[in-house]
């Protein structure tokens, strides 16, 4: 009897720790990606004088390219036959995950302060619980609870001090748009690696952006390549684009949409703590305030479903 209890019990105590490991690692993922994706935010209010949105996207994404060609276009060379098999899926992706989302956040920082925008994008995670709740996922109690209660430190925020700008449609359109691609990210394929993906997503997103390109050169006019300008498209084109979208891609693999949504409601912490030494964007008591109540929502909803 010894024994057999022995062998029924094992496994599921040897799954613990590689379940634990599995779900501080997305929670990691998750918070790298935010992290990362924050300074994308300062840096798209950055330049939006000098940089359209448009030029903005493309080159983001071209740079982007080139950033994951070594690692993943060999094997999305491989996997052309999966590709070609999921093609409906792989274009909805790279149109709302590339083409459009980073195009509308650059559009919106052309009125919108950085700390506001980082503010608006806050609501996606309550998208990405609907669209995984409406796909069967039970949310749990503490979930829903951190959700609920980072969801009033970002209602706050607003309420403290954020002003309505014809760029906060903007950055609501690209908040929905990254909901979508992040609720898409849960029926990838489970074959397609994660570098083949990110390759053939970026190559489809940039090629649909080479319309609207041209579009912006030949009405506005190019911009002028200086430090000041192809610095910060360095910086989004390798970490916020193929780092952090590596990494946010992962995070939802392992841990869910919805839990590595309630990590996301760190970014307008992140954005407001960057945008007031980069752009001189103050912060005062209630975003402080506000900020104690997304954290804390965070750490209650990031735990294990119950």
């Amino acid at each position: 009897m010894t024994a057999v209890l022995h062998r029924t019990t094992t496994p599921a105590a040897a799954r613990r720790p590689r379940e634990a490991a599995t779900s501080l690692l997305g929670l990691a993922c998750a918070a790298l990606a935010t992290v990362v994706w924050s300074g994308s935010f300062v840096t798209s209010r950055g330049l939006h004088d000098s940089v359209p949105p448009v030029q903005h996207a493309f080159w983001r994404w071209v740079i982007a390219l080139i950033a994951v060609a070594p690692f993943g276009a060999r094997q999305a060379w491989r996997q052309r036959a999966l590709i070609r098999r999921h093609a409906r899926y792989v274009f909805f992706a790279s149109f709302l995950g590339v083409a459009v989302y980073n195009t509308l956040v650059n559009q919106a920082g052309l009125t919108t302060p950085a700390a506001t925008m980082g503010m608006i994008m806050a609501a996606s995670p309550v998208l990405m619980a609907l669209f995984e709740r409406l796909g069967g996922v039970r949310l749990g109690a503490r979930r829903t609870t951190g959700l609920l209660i980072a969801c009033a430190g970002v209602a706050l925020l607003v309420g403290g001090g954020a002003h309505f700008s014809p760029g906060d449609l903007w950055m609501i359109a690209a908040s929905c748009c990254f909901a979508g691609y992040s609720a898409l990210l849960r029926r990838k394929p489970a074959e397609l690696a994660g570098p083949a993906f990110l390759f053939i997503t970026f190559t489809i997103g940039t090629v649909l952006l080479l319309p609207a390109q041209a579009a912006s050169v030949a009405l506005q006019g190019g911009f002028t390549p200086t430090p000041g300008t192809v610095l910060p498209l360095l910086y989004v084109g390798v970490a916020s684009s193929a780092l952090a979208f590596f990494a946010w891609n992962k995070a939802i693999a392992l841990i869910g949409a919805t839990r590595a949504g309630i990590v996301y409601y760190l970014q307008p912490v992140c954005v407001a703590v960057l945008s007031w030494p980069v752009l001189g964007e103050t912060t005062g008591m209630p975003q402080l305030l506000s900020m104690g109540l997304i954290l804390g929502g965070v750490v209650l909803g990031a735990g294990a479903r119950r």
